[in-house]
């Protein structure tokens, strides 16, 4: 799921008009998150290389297959890094939407709803395509990690983005290692469908479309305050009451805890996500109003 994509373009934006001219503060945080990030390479490398766990490569895969987006968008499109940044940001969403899609109707087309939903599926099932799936998105944030810092796609002492990629990777990795929540992780990323229309709104702005009164931009922002209220905010709530539910399922692990205080933390971005979709938009049609 990709909470803090959602939020990606402002603090993109923010990082793109200091420039270069960053403290010290913002390269010690950079230096930390791509150490960060080089032990866990270190970490998957080991899982495949001597554990023989040769499913994980799925992993690398998605590292490189989004890297060679990356340079595509590069080579025929523009060297801009935010731009190019967003524009695979954008693929990562649509494939990682579709994905979970199929997952669930191929799964749905095999058993019923109710088993699909039961919490012995959710902890330790794997729907098929789920674990892929999952290995997919984390070799993206691990590749998105690496441009933001690399390009210095970031801004602050503590850059919220660089946490989030962060915390995603130890909880998807963790998970992909134990072989557990797989699916409860799937379920997550239904959030991505909402944000193709966050990146979309990015990348049309960049390119000079921006009149809040044209049938693109108005069809833009129904479609992404429809999939905010369903997608994002409606899947997460459902997930969070889900797990109170069967918490007296899940044991004594740790699993429950961390489940629970990361679905709050979702929950709570996801309403500052909706404060800042609704200035965006208030600000879009008073600016349209003053060139008016």
């Amino acid at each position: 799921m990709h909470l803090f994509d959602d939020v990606r373009p402002r603090e993109k934006d923010m990082a793109r008009g200091e420039g270069q001219s960053r403290g010290n503060n913002d390269n010690n945080s950079g230096v930390f998150f791509l150490a960060t990030l080089l032990l866990w390479f270190v970490s998957v490398a080991f899982e495949i290389a001597f554990n023989a766990r040769t499913e994980l490569l799925s992993i690398v895969a998605g590292c490189c297959f989004y890297q060679m987006v990356n340079w595509v968008v590069r080579y025929f499109v523009t060297k801009d890094p935010l731009f190019v940044n967003t524009a695979v940001s954008l693929v990562h969403s649509s494939i990682a939407s579709f994905s979970v899609f199929f997952i669930l109707v191929n799964q749905w087309n095999m058993t019923s709803l109710e088993q699909m939903f039961e919490h012995s599926q959710l902890f330790s099932g794997t729907w098929s395509g789920a674990y892929q799936a999952l290995c997919f998105s984390c070799g993206y944030f691990a590749y998105d990690q690496l441009d933001m810092l690399l390009y210095q796609l970031y801004s602050g002492y503590i850059p919220a983005i660089l946490v989030h990629h962060l915390i995603l990777l130890v909880c998807f990795t963790l998970a992909l290692y134990r072989n557990v929540t797989i699916n409860y992780l799937v379920l997550t990323l239904i959030c991505e469908f909402h944000s193709i229309f966050l990146h979309v709104r990015k990348v049309r702005r960049m390119v000079g479309v921006r009149d809040p009164k044209s049938k693109i931009v108005c069809a833009e922002w129904t479609l992404s305050w429809i999939f905010f209220l369903t997608a994002r905010l409606g899947s997460h709530i459902l997930i969070t009451i889900k797990l109170i539910k069967d918490a007296n399922k899940f044991g004594r692990g740790v699993e429950l805890p961390l489940a629970l205080f990361g679905m709050v933390g979702m929950n709570l971005l996801n309403v500052f996500l909706g404060r800042d979709l609704f200035i965006a938009y208030k600000r879009e049609i008073h600016q349209h109003n003053r060139q008016d």
